[in-house]
């Protein structure tokens, strides 16, 4: 009987996944026949109209399946559904381009953030008539911008690089940080303490340095964990099993920062994704491997995605969210106000900065793209049964609710045309272009080593080998002219592509070099003054200037002037800034 009752259950939530996906199915042929429409918005739209559903129309099936079955909790959000997507976001997130535009990132996911809940949580006492404790708390649970939307959202628009990067960048961290401040506003709640403890140095301090050490405790645990697999994969060429590492490395650097060791599990998982998704890609994955793992990580952020934002949608409280619309349209407007508050100042002093520079268009595309959905939900679930008697939790949740709708739908909806509106060029014709061309020429070269390796295997005779290879031969040709012939004629795309390739061929370069010293083939003084030049390569290039010429060298490598002065034949250059290079 127990069997049978838990089997029950079981196919009732198998119902409910099959019900999801079936719909997330019709939305998806539905935004195929329309046009260009963010899928994850129209996921959201369908949920709320299922919640709609079950508001006003008495219907049992669906009552029962989805506003009991399809639940989202604050365990299922922070421990199954959102390491995945912080992982495959951070783990696709480019760490040359995040390291360049570092400073503003950080600027405005640590001091700014902090700077919003408290202008926010002063606020919130005259607008919400709130105790400032839980003003502080409600604006440390929503105004973390949100990765799982801004990824998903930015990734359907096809925003300009770095505008990517310095959203999503503050979106992976501010998170963390936004976590790590509610849970430290949540204990201070409920161990009774006064808003004026806050004031008291001491405290204060006391504060501080908890944020501090669950924030670098949440770094320190990425870093070990990432390292920990990565040294593992690096010595492993095998595909299933290195996707499994990856799977362990996302849940297992979560929960252990999260559960064992109290630190942030958010920062842990991010720096964990950031380093197996650069370092590891780069050194520790074979070009068949980095296809198999990052599929299958975009799979799990595609159907979790799918999931979440249906789910965010069914389980919005419609009756709720009118009995408190006051409240939310309040909120909905000190969040804007309190994002803008920073996000102007702090760029504007930014901006101050040499090689910062981020224009106002950009600004106001950060202003209107913090969206606020899965991390403040999932706060404010959980909030509902932490919280200690006399906070007011169903208030808290209509209006994060009605803030995460507003700004999914409404914001989201309009981020395309704010785009337009600005100028932001999203991508150009060349550079679609220059994508599908050099896309089909990774494939040709895939389907000659292919139809190689069924030769060599016996699957397919030489003559057949020969069509193939004339038949993709001849298309090999005419793709490699197209794509010098677009080079030639675009000087900037063929400069920004020049430094894109030579940064990974400088990491080459290292890679052999660190192997070379580990094995004992070269010194390791001789390495690290080796390592160095390809160091001071990789700077340059950084900078914005190619060490690699065709009628000169652009870099005048120490070994030339070494082997003259040894009495060597060598071709040596050494060319005006040689001691510039050298530092000295």
């Amino acid at each position: 009987m127990i069997a049978a009752e838990g089997g029950t259950a079981v196919v009732d939530q198998l119902i409910v996944l099959l019900s999801v996906f079936l719909i997330a199915s019709a939305v998806g042929t539905l935004v195929a026949k329309i046009g260009r429409f963010p899928y994850t918005i129209a996921l959201l739209l369908a949920g709320l109209l299922v919640s709609i559903i079950v508001a006003v129309y008495d219907i049992g099936i669906v009552e029962t399946l989805f506003a009991e079955e399809l639940q989202l909790s604050h365990d299922l959000i922070l421990l199954v559904l959102l390491p995945a997507l912080l992982f495959e976001g951070a783990a696709t997130t480019d760490l040359e381009r995040l390291r360049r535009n570092l400073v503003p990132i950080l600027t405005l996911a640590v001091p700014g953030l902090l700077v919003s809940v408290a202008l926010l949580g002063f606020v919130g006492t005259y607008a919400f008539n709130f105790s400032l404790l839980v003003s502080l708390l409600f604006a440390s649970m929503v105004l973390p911008t949100d990765p799982v939307s801004v990824l998903a959202l930015f990734e359907e628009l096809g925003a300009p690089d770095r505008l990517s990067v310095l959203v999503e960048g503050e979106s992976l961290i501010n998170d963390g940080v936004g976590v790590v401040v509610f849970s430290t506003l949540l204990a201070l709640l409920v161990n009774g303490s006064t808003p004026a403890s806050l004031l008291e140095p001491a405290k204060a301090a006391e504060v501080a340095a908890e944020l501090v050490v669950v924030s670098l405790g949440g770094l320190v645990v990425g870093l070990v964990t990432g390292y920990a697999v990565y040294s593992v994969m690096v010595n492993l060429d095998e595909q299933m099993t290195e996707i499994v590492l990856t799977i362990v490395l996302a849940y297992g650097s979560f929960i252990l920062a999260e559960h064992y060791l109290h630190v942030s599990g958010v920062i842990a998982c991010v720096v964990a994704g950031l380093f197996i998704g650069n370092q590891g890609a780069e050194y520790a994955m074979s070009p068949r491997t980095k296809i198999s793992v990052f599929n299958t990580w975009e799979t799990a952020a595609f159907l979790v995605n799918t999931f979440i934002f249906i789910a965010i949608g069914v389980g919005t409280p419609i009756p709720q969210l009118v009995e408190n619309w006051q409240l939310i349209v309040g909120g909905i407007v000190f969040v804007i106000l309190a994002r803008a508050a920073i996000v102007y100042p702090f760029t504007m002093l930014l901006n101050l900065r040499k090689h910062i520079n981020i224009p106002l268009s950009y600004q106001h595309v950060m202003v209107w793209g913090g969206l606020h959905a899965s991390i403040p939900i999932a706060l404010v679930l959980g909030l509902q049964t932490e919280a200690p008697a006399g906070v007011p939790t169903a208030e808290l949740k209509a209006m994060v609710f009605g803030i995460a709708a507003f700004s999914l739908v409404v914001q989201g909806l309009t981020m395309k045309n704010l785009l337009s509106r600005l100028g932001i060029v999203t991508r150009t014709q060349t550079e679609e272009l220059y994508e599908l061309l050099v896309g089909r020429a990774r494939a040709v070269d895939a389907a000659l080593d292919s139809a190689e390796r069924l030769h060599a295997s016996g699957e397919i005779p030489a003559n057949v080998l020969d069509d193939f290879e004339a038949e993709y031969g001849r298309e090999k040709e005419d793709l490699n002219e197209a794509i010098s012939a677009l080079l030639r004629d675009n000087p900037e795309l063929r400069h920004e592509q020049l430094l894109m390739g030579e940064r990974r061929v400088l990491q080459e370069e290292k890679s052999a070099l660190m192997d070379a010293t580990r094995s004992g083939v070269i010194a390791s003084d001789v390495g690290e003054r080796l390592m160095e030049e390809v160091d001071l390569k990789l700077d340059r290039v950084r900078s914005g200037e190619s060490t690699a010429r065709r009628d000169e060298e652009g870099y005048t490598e120490s070994w030339r002037q070494q082997a003259a002065e040894f009495g060597l034949d060598a071709d040596v250059r050494i060319d005006d800034d040689r001691e510039a290079q050298s530092g000295g």
